[in-house]
């Protein structure tokens, strides 16, 4: 690894031994940031394998990758999720259509909608709809687009993008409509995962950061660095 702009450069021979890995990065409680300007489709594959989240930020009119080792991460295990009596009459109103493609514009588009300055573009973009048919017998990745619509007015309502790695879900990004109208919408679209993931036998729903409430409130819980490494290294295995 080498330091550039106050963080760590990381290169995919860092991830690949596992020394720098587990002693120099996991081990590491003052660094969560980490800078690439690698936007290959196998270095963020990996970089996901290893349980890097990563975002993309631009430094002097450059777009770089920013993998995140986080410090904590909020994991709904299935058993513990919680449907508010609001999303419950919206699941028996039954308004909604919910979806799972490979359609990811569908969601950057309301991203770009509602966002109007956010961390998915140029070359994050194209990099995430390149892995919409990535493949390799090492690792089981998978992205998805989740979405829900309004059965009546077909309009996209809430929904997110993210990554299957072997039997673990991880959120990337999302987004729900502001209009009243649909006030917990995006809870329900959440809901509704769960229980899709629960059902095809995924492990756990790795949600991200722990620190927002709404995932308190959908069941989550939080895991240092530490404790989620072990689940995850384990289930990843």
């Amino acid at each position: 690894m080498s330091e550039k702009s106050s963080i760590y450069y990381l290169s995919s021979n860092d991830l690949d031994n596992i020394e720098v890995l587990h002693n120099y990065i996991y081990k590491n409680m003052e660094s969560n940031y980490y800078i690439s300007d690698d936007f290959s489709k196998d270095f963020y594959v990996k970089l996901a394998f290893c349980g890097f989240i990563s975002i993309s930020y631009t430094i002097n009119e450059k777009l770089y990758l920013l993998p995140e080792i986080q410090f904590e991460y909020a994991i709904l295990d299935f058993e513990n999720l919680h449907i508010s009596k609001k999303v419950k009459k919206l699941l028996n109103q039954n308004n909604y259509q919910f979806k799972i493609t490979k359609n990811l514009n569908n969601i950057i588009e309301k991203l770009e909608s509602y966002h109007k300055s956010n961390w998915l573009k140029d070359e994050y973009k194209e990099l995430l709809n390149s892995l919409i048919d990535y493949s390799n017998p090492k690792i089981d990745f998978e992205i998805f687009s989740i979405e829900l619509y309004d059965k009546n007015t077909k309009e996209l309502i809430a929904g997110e993008i993210g990554y299957k790695i072997a039997s673990t879900y991880t959120s990337l990004t999302g987004f729900s409509s502001k209009e009243d109208k649909y006030k917990n919408w995006g809870k329900l679209q959440m809901t509704l995962l769960a229980k899709y993931l629960e059902k095809n036998n995924y492990s756990f729903w790795n949600l991200g950061h722990p620190y927002m409430q709404y995932k308190f409130d959908l069941g989550a819980k939080t895991y240092n660095r530490f404790d989620f490494l072990k689940r995850w290294l384990k289930e990843i295995k």
